[in-house]
């Protein structure tokens, strides 16, 4: 299993997140304070943070935008940027550079991950962002398409009605922060459990790993993970498979998998990639 340390976290998350904003009182300032944007806004260094928001993946940035403003400020946040990078030529203008070298953290938003990986991968911003997470305190988060773009080997799409038949999933290049995971997301509300099955079958070296919505992970080390949100996570270790015709198989053909070994994991629950280890939150402990 590749591994590389890294100063940084990620926090990838499975897509819509509390952000206090909705008429349901699991919507409300109460649970937005114990929720994920909490988490980001706590290890990002506090309420002074310098935070960047990301919608380049976003169809609707405005909307992107105006939401998590204001669900950073329900969290006393003042120092929000918006970074949103519409052509690959502003991943290498100065002012966006400077905006990156001084954030504490960034978040990418929802919508298209091939928007992020083609706008940004491989620009001076990338490269930044690279640094910045390999050698300081700094913080990624993503959240659906954002969560998505973090890996080496990307999700692009996939069709759920034809799940486990070899075809249903499209492969393609993110953003390298973490060389050991496959990221899916609104996993359990979408039924994308062929198209992560079918992922782990083409890079068994890989854990694929499905969020569900509200649920995000806090990745340090690049090997060491913590479940947090209202959710679950669910983890595909194909590491030990007995039999994979993956590479055999027609576009179409259902697939044959043995000794696929899953774990449903959910808030306060840790895994370790490189030793398999499981550390799950005790039956009656609080939650956090």
């Amino acid at each position: 299993m590749i591994s590389a340390y890294a100063k940084g976290i990620l926090i990838p998350i499975g897509g819509n997140e509390d952000k206090g904003n909705g008429d349901n009182e699991m919507y409300t300032l109460e649970f937005i304070e114990n929720g994920i944007l909490r988490h980001i806004v706590r290890l990002a260094g506090g309420e002074n943070a310098n935070i960047v928001i990301i919608p380049t993946a976003s169809s609707i940035p405005d909307e992107v935008i105006e939401n998590y403003q204001s669900a950073f400020e329900k969290l006393g946040c003042t120092n929000i940027h918006i970074l949103d990078i519409r052509k690959r030529e502003q991943s290498e203008e100065l002012q966006n550079i400077e905006l990156i070298r001084h954030a504490d953290a960034v978040l990418f938003s929802g919508g298209d991950q091939s928007q992020i990986t083609s706008k940004i991968g491989d620009t001076s911003i990338h490269r930044l962002l690279m640094h910045k997470y390999m050698n300081e305190h700094f913080i990624i988060a993503g959240t659906s398409a954002g969560a998505m773009c973090m890996s080496s080997r990307m999700i692009t799409g996939g069709n759920t009605t034809e799940s486990f038949r070899k075809g249903v999933v499209g492969m393609g290049e993110g953003m390298g922060f973490t060389p050991n995971l496959i990221i899916d997301s609104h996993f359990i509300q979408r039924g994308r459990f062929g198209r992560i099955t079918e992922a782990v079958a083409k890079y068994p070296k890989l854990i694929g790993i499905g969020l569900s919505e509200d649920t995000g992970l806090i990745i340090r080390n690049n090997n060491e993970f913590e479940v947090i949100g209202s959710g679950m996570a669910i983890i595909f270790d194909g590491r030990n498979l007995t039999h994979n015709n993956e590479e055999i198989l027609k576009e179409g053909d259902p697939m044959t998998l043995t000794n696929m070994v899953t774990h449903i994991l959910s808030n306060g629950d840790k895994f370790e990639i490189s030793t398999r280890k499981i550390s799950v939150l005790p039956i009656g402990a609080p939650l956090v």
